[in-house]
């Protein structure tokens, strides 16, 4: 019983401390997930917590839970319509990306091993990034950067574990056959196995789910068990068929996500609660499980692994995988740069280790520096080469206050209710002739007023502290949120990070150029300045979207419903460093090329 009691205390204590530490690690920058590993170290069998922890198995199983707990929060928090932006160049990071990165550190390090096997086991197991890692760091230092490529970054990490998982999985069940769950397909089948199977149990697990979640009534509090409950029942059904649970349950959280309901904002809360408890968990856990001592003999091949893969592996791979997309040299730079390591390198690194495979405890030590050095050099520097290759972005006015309603007998998408509160600095009391004018046939059902419910004609007019219930169909929501937020729609920019000064979208080019002296790209004078961007563009536009015109750059600088309604100007822009330049003209030709096979066919 005593032992039970200490264990108890000291599980709170760890707890505590690994938040009291990430406090401070806030203030100076330091990366939240090496605080973690660094407490789980100390407490650990060579620090002063004495700790002996080496149950693998035990880790392998607290792992897998709580990674799959953080890849549900992360689809949950994952809006559809970073797909839509970033969907096609993430899913060729996330499979032909980590593959060739796997590769490239593979190549690096087989002349050293003397076994392309085991060299490719090491690659894949450090291949994958981390999403908790980049954007707890970007929110450490309140870094906001260009939608399309924080979509790119935070869609690649959710679909790049499942990749990663599988070719750790079958090289580790070609250098140990006869280990206990040893993969008795070949390569392609077991891929499809567990890529076609992974997405099957997520779609059908995360429509069940939501439509469960619709239909049941319980209390409150259970709603968020519920669903955990159930993501976590996908992910093990999966797993125990060897298709991929990770992928399935990342899924399941997009789903389930995508879906508003009453349960909805306290699900959301719970769950960033506990992906915040695992993920603490998980670094503790793994900090325990490491000796230090042992790290030693490993320092020098894992410092040329990390170094490989942080300004080769990685930056090729990516260069290459975005090559068909529109990324300018900015951004291949700053994707190349952040793909952080994290937890999952070192949790695949326990595979080994259980399937008895040889030098399995090289993989866990060297995968254990290599992420350290990754959070800790690329971790350190993420914001200020944000900022130097003005890829940040002012940050965007906060949404309204807004409360959901799940009424019985509606469908999803269609007459949904919603409260809204009217701040001070709504924009719809900036109007000048004050009248709320919904878009569709949204209607306002009651209006609340000093906590008097009255009818809607009272709504108009509206004064601060009004709450209003409106029902209206979730297409026509983001007009109506921005009836309630902020006045000014424009993005403050005091900067100058989207341009030194303002035009109109709906302006000609001829315009234009006659007015400030730019000379216009031949057969684009009849268009006007949003036309010209969203060809250029080729896809949704986003804040912080460049062209290059001339001498200037135009610059998105606000956009509705996927439409450009202002444009900044950066008359001075940077030009591309002279390997990025030769870069940025090849990437142009071979455009060009795939555009001409295009249009012949």
């Amino acid at each position: 019983m005593d032992a039970s009691n200490q264990l108890i205390l000291l599980i709170g204590t760890l707890l505590l401390l690994s938040i009291f530490a990430g406090m401070v690690s806030t203030r100076v920058g330091a990366p939240l997930l090496v605080v973690f590993l660094a407490l789980g170290m100390l407490a650990g069998e060579n620090g002063p917590g004495g700790i002996l922890f080496s149950d693998f198995q035990a880790a392998y199983t607290i792992g897998s839970a709580a990674l799959a707990i953080i890849l549900f929060e992360g689809g949950m928090r994952t809006p559809i319509s970073q797909f839509r932006q970033a969907g096609l160049p993430a899913f060729v990071l996330a499979t032909v990306g980590v593959g060739l990165s796997a590769g490239i550190v593979a190549g690096a390090i087989a002349p050293f091993s003397h076994n392309w096997v085991q060299a490719l086991l090491m690659g894949a197991i450090v291949a994958s990034t981390d999403a908790a890692a980049v954007f707890g760091l970007m929110r450490q230092n309140k870094v906001d950067i260009h939608k399309r490529v924080r979509a790119t970054l935070e869609v690649e990490s959710g679909l790049n574990d499942p990749m990663a998982i599988f070719l750790t999985l079958l090289l580790v069940t070609i250098l140990a056959p006869n280990s206990e769950g040893a993969v008795n397909v070949g390569p392609i089948p077991f891929f499809l196995l567990q890529m076609v199977g992974g997405a099957a149990f997520g779609a059908a697990g995360g429509f069940a789910l939501r439509g469960i979640l619709r239909r049941i009534d319980i209390e409150a509090g259970l709603y968020p068990i519920f669903t955990l409950a159930g993501a976590l029942m996908v992910f093990g059904a999966a797993q125990s068929v060897h298709a991929s649970g990770f992928l399935a349950i990342y899924l399941v959280g997009l789903l389930v996500g995508h879906q508003r309901s009453k349960a909805h904002a306290g699900i959301e809360r719970f769950l960033d609660a506990f992906a915040w408890l695992a993920q603490i968990a998980l670094f503790l856990m793994l900090g325990l499980l490491v000796t230090p001592a042992s790290l030693v003999e490993y320092l020098g091949p894992a410092l040329w692994v990390a170094l490989v893969l942080m300004f080769v592996a990685r930056p090729l791979a990516t260069a290459l995988c975005l090559l068909p997309f529109r990324f300018n040299w900015r951004e291949v730079i700053f994707v190349s740069w952040v793909g952080l390591r994290g937890a999952v390198p070192i949790f695949l690194a326990i595979v080994p280790v259980l399937a008895g495979a040889p030098g399995g405890m090289a993989y866990f030590s060297v995968a254990f520096v290599v992420v350290v050095l990754s959070l800790l050099v690329q971790g350190w520097t993420l914001a200020p080469l944000a900022r130097l290759l003005h890829l940040t972005v002012p940050a965007e006015p906060p949404p309204p206050a807004r409360f959901d309603i799940d009424l019985p007998g509606t469908v999803e998408g269609e007459n949904a209710v919603s409260g809204y509160a009217v701040s001070p600095n709504s924009a719809i009391l900036a109007r000048a002739d004050g009248a709320l004018t919904l878009p569709g046939d949204a209607k306002v059902l009651m209006l609340l007023r000093e906590g008097v419910a009255l009818g809607p004609n009272a709504a108009a007019t509206l004064v601060p502290g009004d709450y209003l219930l409106i029902r209206a169909d979730a297409a026509y929501m983001g007009q109506i949120d921005r009836l309630f937020g902020p006045k000014s729609t424009r993005i403050a920019d005091p900067d100058a990070l989207l341009g030194e000064f303002t035009i109109d979208g709906s302006r000609t080019l001829d315009d234009f150029g006659k007015l400030y002296g730019v000379p216009i790209p031949e057969g684009s004078g009849g268009l006007t300045i949003a036309t010209y961007l969203a060809e250029k563009l080729a896809t949704l536009p986003t804040v912080g979207d460049r062209v290059r015109m001339g001498p200037i750059d135009l610059i998105v600088k606000t956009v509705e419903e996927d439409r450009i309604i202002e444009v900044g100007i950066d008359l001075e822009p940077e030009r591309p460093p002279a390997g990025m330049e030769r870069w940025a003209k090849i990437t142009r030709v071979l455009r060009e090329g795939f555009r001409f096979r295009h249009n012949r066919q």
